[in-house]
Protein backbone atom coordinates (compact mmCIF):
# COMPACT_ATOMS: atom_id res chain seq x y z
CA UNK A 1 0.00 0.00 0.00
CA UNK A 2 1.24 3.60 -0.76
CA UNK A 3 1.71 6.01 1.46
CA UNK A 4 -1.07 8.43 -0.41
CA UNK A 5 -3.44 4.98 0.20
CA UNK A 6 -2.55 5.57 4.12
CA UNK A 7 -3.20 9.05 4.08
CA UNK A 8 -6.44 8.26 2.39
CA UNK A 9 -7.39 5.94 4.76
CA UNK A 10 -6.24 8.39 7.47
CA UNK A 11 -8.43 10.76 5.96
CA UNK A 12 -11.68 8.57 5.61
CA UNK A 13 -11.26 7.56 9.36
CA UNK A 14 -11.35 11.08 10.36
CA UNK A 15 -14.04 11.60 7.84
CA UNK A 16 -16.18 8.86 10.06
CA UNK A 17 -14.86 10.66 13.59
CA UNK A 18 -16.25 13.66 12.21
CA UNK A 19 -20.05 12.44 10.79
CA UNK A 20 -20.43 10.52 14.42
CA UNK A 21 -19.79 13.60 16.57
CA UNK A 22 -21.99 16.04 14.35
CA UNK A 23 -24.93 13.28 13.35
CA UNK A 24 -25.08 11.39 16.69
CA UNK A 25 -26.66 13.47 19.62
CA UNK A 26 -25.51 10.42 22.12
CA UNK A 27 -21.72 10.56 20.56
CA UNK A 28 -21.97 14.30 21.88
CA UNK A 29 -23.23 13.33 25.16
CA UNK A 30 -20.23 10.48 25.58
CA UNK A 31 -17.86 13.25 24.63
CA UNK A 32 -19.20 16.05 26.86
CA UNK A 33 -19.16 12.91 30.05
CA UNK A 34 -15.55 11.89 28.69
CA UNK A 35 -14.75 15.69 28.63
CA UNK A 36 -15.60 15.98 32.83
CA UNK A 37 -13.45 12.50 33.31
CA UNK A 38 -10.81 14.08 32.03
CA UNK A 39 -11.03 17.40 33.86
CA UNK A 40 -11.58 15.29 37.18
CA UNK A 41 -8.45 12.24 36.31
CA UNK A 42 -6.19 16.12 36.34
CA UNK A 43 -7.87 17.34 39.18
CA UNK A 44 -7.19 13.94 41.21
CA UNK A 45 -4.17 13.83 39.81
CA UNK A 46 -4.59 9.65 39.10
CA UNK A 47 -1.43 7.29 38.92
CA UNK A 48 -0.59 6.48 35.28
CA UNK A 49 -2.61 2.73 35.75
CA UNK A 50 -5.28 4.47 36.64
CA UNK A 51 -5.32 7.36 33.54
CA UNK A 52 -5.02 3.99 31.43
CA UNK A 53 -7.96 2.71 32.96
CA UNK A 54 -10.21 5.79 32.37
CA UNK A 55 -8.77 6.90 28.87
CA UNK A 56 -9.04 3.05 27.64
CA UNK A 57 -13.21 3.19 29.04
CA UNK A 58 -13.48 6.22 27.44
CA UNK A 59 -11.97 5.31 23.57
CA UNK A 60 -13.64 2.08 24.30
CA UNK A 61 -17.65 3.71 24.84
CA UNK A 62 -16.90 6.21 21.58
CA UNK A 63 -16.07 2.72 19.52
CA UNK A 64 -18.54 1.31 20.34
CA UNK A 65 -20.61 4.71 19.33
CA UNK A 66 -18.51 4.68 16.24
CA UNK A 67 -19.79 0.69 15.72
CA UNK A 68 -23.47 1.26 16.36
CA UNK A 69 -23.80 3.73 14.35
CA UNK A 70 -22.26 2.20 10.88
CA UNK A 71 -24.19 -0.84 11.80
CA UNK A 72 -27.24 1.53 11.58
CA UNK A 73 -26.28 3.47 8.85
CA UNK A 74 -25.76 0.01 7.01
CA UNK A 75 -29.11 -1.40 8.42
CA UNK A 76 -30.85 1.37 6.74
CA UNK A 77 -29.03 1.27 3.61
CA UNK A 78 -30.20 -2.85 3.11
CA UNK A 79 -33.29 -2.46 4.84
CA UNK A 80 -34.89 0.90 4.04
CA UNK A 81 -38.25 -0.11 5.04
CA UNK A 82 -39.59 -1.68 8.27
CA UNK A 83 -38.09 -5.00 9.10
CA UNK A 84 -38.05 -6.82 12.17
CA UNK A 85 -34.36 -8.06 11.91
CA UNK A 86 -33.37 -4.89 11.00
CA UNK A 87 -35.07 -3.10 14.27
CA UNK A 88 -33.69 -6.39 16.44
CA UNK A 89 -29.94 -5.28 14.79
CA UNK A 90 -30.18 -2.00 15.86
CA UNK A 91 -31.64 -2.68 19.22
CA UNK A 92 -28.59 -5.30 20.02
CA UNK A 93 -26.05 -2.63 18.43
CA UNK A 94 -27.62 -0.70 20.84
CA UNK A 95 -27.28 -2.39 23.91
CA UNK A 96 -23.60 -3.30 23.22
CA UNK A 97 -22.97 0.76 23.58
CA UNK A 98 -25.08 1.07 26.45
CA UNK A 99 -23.29 -2.36 28.19
CA UNK A 100 -19.84 -0.85 27.48
CA UNK A 101 -21.43 2.85 29.07
CA UNK A 102 -22.46 0.78 32.21
CA UNK A 103 -18.78 -1.01 32.33
CA UNK A 104 -17.08 2.64 31.51
CA UNK A 105 -19.49 4.29 34.32
CA UNK A 106 -18.26 1.07 36.84
CA UNK A 107 -14.26 1.99 35.89
CA UNK A 108 -15.41 5.82 37.25
CA UNK A 109 -16.87 5.04 40.63
CA UNK A 110 -14.32 2.41 41.71
CA UNK A 111 -11.42 5.09 40.64
CA UNK A 112 -12.92 8.43 41.83
CA UNK A 113 -15.54 7.45 44.79
CA UNK A 114 -12.78 6.50 46.80
CA UNK A 115 -11.08 10.07 46.00
CA UNK A 116 -14.32 12.05 46.15
CA UNK A 117 -15.09 10.43 49.26
CA UNK A 118 -11.51 11.35 50.67
CA UNK A 119 -12.29 15.39 49.43
CA UNK A 120 -15.30 15.32 51.33
CA UNK A 121 -14.12 13.64 54.48
CA UNK A 122 -10.98 15.83 54.99
CA UNK A 123 -13.69 19.68 54.80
Amino acid sequence: MTVKNRIASFTYAFKGIRDLFTSQPNAKIHAAVAGLCIVAAWYFQLSQTEWCFILFAIFSVLAAEAFNTGLEHLTDLVSPDFHELAGRTKDVAAAGVLLMAMGAATVGLIIFLPKIYALFSSM
